[in-house]
């Protein structure tokens, strides 16, 4: 038992590695872009146009002849900072709404819960797209879009918790001491529910990167020439069959960062969530009486 037990965090521990490995080489790339890319990602080489993967250009040439390494790397830039504004705002949405909803509860828990229902009642990407279809393409409606919706989940996640913590003794006594309720939310409360937040946060984050390449996709995200994994993929459509290369490369990145971000994820999630190692020690422990 505590062998496989050692194997399994072995395991988590190399799954979690591996995804900050990969993380931090997309955010090293994507930060230093000016200084690594080999070509400038707006040259036009019409002559070399669909240019397989060679040595001067690793990744080939797209069907303006621009090189795709080039615009890979810097369509990190923008898949990351899509997924970090996104996350930032909507947490912050949605811890604020979320603590006010499950403490306080009565009307306020009541409005909040029926908003949520609203918004959730629409599939998101299409409650996005529309959104972004009146604001208007471009990477800040595609930010003010999804996080129109991303906050939801947060607050749902915040107000079960607070509303489940809210009748524990730590708080009766803080209470009874006359703690104030600013004290009681954010010096109580607050920390116990960071845990799971930061872990559906860091799922949000890959959920919002493939939603702004999706948006990119059908041309309402970033603009050209502004480099973007999703419009990349776009453009490399039409040309499958010619220059497959246009569409593997940056299919490749988004699959990868996204990969890296859930790994990291799943490894918070077994690090943090308490109750379900308690569960799992309990559950070993009565194997271990049967036997």
């Amino acid at each position: 038992m505590k062998s496989g037990a050692v194997g399994g965090l072995r395991l988590r521990g190399g799954r979690v590695c591996l995804g900050l490995s990969i993380l931090a080489a997309v955010a090293l790339f994507g930060a230093a872009a000016p200084l690594v890319v080999p070509r400038d990602p707006t040259e036009q080489v019409l002559a070399e146009s669909f240019r397989y993967p060679s040595a001067s250009h690793p990744m080939g040439q797209d069907n303006l002849g621009r090189d795709i390494l080039s615009r890979v790397i810097y369509g990190a830039r923008v898949s990351l900072l899509v997924g970090l504004a996104t996350v930032t705002i909507s947490l912050a949405l949605g811890l604020s709404i979320g603590m006010a909803a499950g403490y306080l509860g009565g009307w306020v828990d009541a409005l909040v819960t029926r908003a949520i229902d609203v918004l959730l009642a629409f599939p998101g990407i299409l409650l996005a797209i529309a959104l972004t279809g009146i604001l208007g393409p471009g990477l800040d409606h595609v930010v003010l879009a999804l996080c129109a919706i991303g906050w939801t989940g947060y607050a749902r996640l915040v107000r079960g918790e607070v509303m489940r913590l809210k009748e524990s003794e730590f708080v009766e006594a803080a209470q009874a001491l006359g703690l104030g309720h600013g004290r009681i939310l954010f010096g109580h409360l607050l920390p116990m529910v960071a845990g799971p937040v930061m872990v559906q946060a860091t799922f949000g984050t890959a959920g919002a990167i493939v939603a702004e390449a999706s948006l990119s996709f059908l041309g309402l995200g970033a603009q050209p020439p502004t480099p973007s994994w999703g419009a990349m993929l776009n453009d490399g459509r039409a040309f499958v069959l010619v220059a497959p290369h246009m569409t593997i490369f940056p299919g490749l990145a988004i699959m990868l960062t996204v990969l890296a971000i859930n790994l990291i994820g799943e490894g918070l999630r077994d690090v943090l969530d308490v109750r379900s190692a308690h569960d799992a020690w309990h559950k070993a422990r009565g194997k271990r009486a049967t036997r």
